[in-house]
């Protein structure tokens, strides 16, 4: 019988948004409109290139910091492993604001760049997407090779958005041949025909143009050569149906955007998970519809552990009363709950 799932502080679970970033969207657009700066220099990063094993050639790019509190490796509490959202990197906000908080709290840190994002960039003919679970679970098995890192005290794997529903794959399929101790998702687009769909409505005009525009840069700044019609399909995607009909489709071995979203959406892995996770959601999320959420059995699998707030926005939580972000604080809680468990 599996041991239940750890808890979240009652103290914690409850969250209460930070005055004046009450809305979903001024929550979501909080660090953007704010840019804070979150200083990583006392962990010194160390640059890792981290190959993959489909025959590309393609490498991750990823930047370790050890932590300082065990004499400077912190292999002996884990390693927290970050993975970014839909045309981030390793330098999203949200990304070193997490780091700042585990590497304070005595974890090393692991900030992925995922294929074709970021300084991954000129080392990938090709691109991430929702499902390309693959591509981290070979970063990890290169991980111990790369950086001479001990991984006995195991991973701690969290990810943002469209990265989170990439470990939800991962975590169903991927992840018994490696350390993983439990994980956290935030904001994951786990019913990816909605997300596009809400992107797409009038009200998020300002998103979707935004996010399809990213998306076009990162296809086209790809070191591989573009055929003319590869080049016309980034070009001509007028949505982000289209460029996922056009372009993550045919590059994929997808029938067309709509088999992709069905293929690898991440709520068809997550009756599969064994690791223990927990997941984050916000009702007000701008970009996610919480149907998904609501509709699922989260009973029917013990190792999960669902936290959905009636606010947040995506990839926000953005807190009354503290200064980190709601998400780092639980997921800390949960992990510090799951260590305890398995030494019991």
């Amino acid at each position: 019988m599996r041991r239940p799932p750890p808890a979240v502080p009652l103290e914690l679970a409850a969250f209460r948004p930070r005055f004046p970033w009450l809305g979903g969207d001024l929550q979501t657009l909080r660090n953007f409109l704010r840019r804070p700066l979150h200083d990583l220099a006392p962990w010194p990063a160390e640059r890792l290139v981290l190959p993959l094993r489909d025959g590309s050639g393609d490498r991750l790019v990823a930047s370790l910091h050890r932590a300082r509190s065990d004499g400077g490796g912190g292999e002996g509490r884990g390693l927290v492993v970050l993975l970014h959202g839909l045309t981030g990197c390793e330098d999203s906000l949200y990304i070193r604001a997490s780091a700042a908080f585990w590497l304070a709290r005595g974890r090393s840190v692991l900030r992925l760049n995922l294929r074709g994002a970021g300084p991954s960039r000129p080392l990938c003919g090709e691109q991430y997407h929702a499902g390309r679970s693959g591509d981290l679970r070979d970063a990890l098995l290169a991980l111990g090779e790369t950086s001479g890192l001990d991984l006995g005290g195991g991973l701690w794997l969290v990810g943002y958005s469209l990265g989170a529903n990439m470990l939800l794959r991962f975590l169903a399929e991927d992840s018994a041949a490696l350390p993983v101790r439990a994980a956290a998702s935030v904001s994951a687009p786990i019913d990816l025909k909605a997300a596009q769909r809400c992107l797409m409505r009038p009200r998020n005009w300002a998103y979707h143009r935004y996010l399809l525009g990213q998306m076009k840069a990162e296809a086209l700044a790809t070191p591989r050569a573009l055929t003319p019609a590869e080049r016309a399909a980034i070009l001509s995607a007028d949505s982000v149906f289209a460029y996922d009909e056009q372009v993550i489709g045919p590059r994929n071995g997808f029938a067309g955007a709509d088999d992709y979203y069905r293929q690898c959406s991440g709520l068809r892995f997550l009756p599969a998970i064994k690791t223990p996770t927990l997941v984050i959601h916000a009702r007000d999320d701008p970009w996610i519809p919480s149907a998904a959420y609501e509709g699922f059995d989260w009973t029917g699998n013990p190792a999960l552990t669902l936290l959905m707030s009636a606010r947040g926005g995506h990839v926000g939580f953005h807190g009354h009363g503290r200064a980190e972000a709601w998400h780092d604080l639980v997921a800390q809680a949960f992990f510090a709950e799951s260590d305890a468990g398995s030494s019991d």
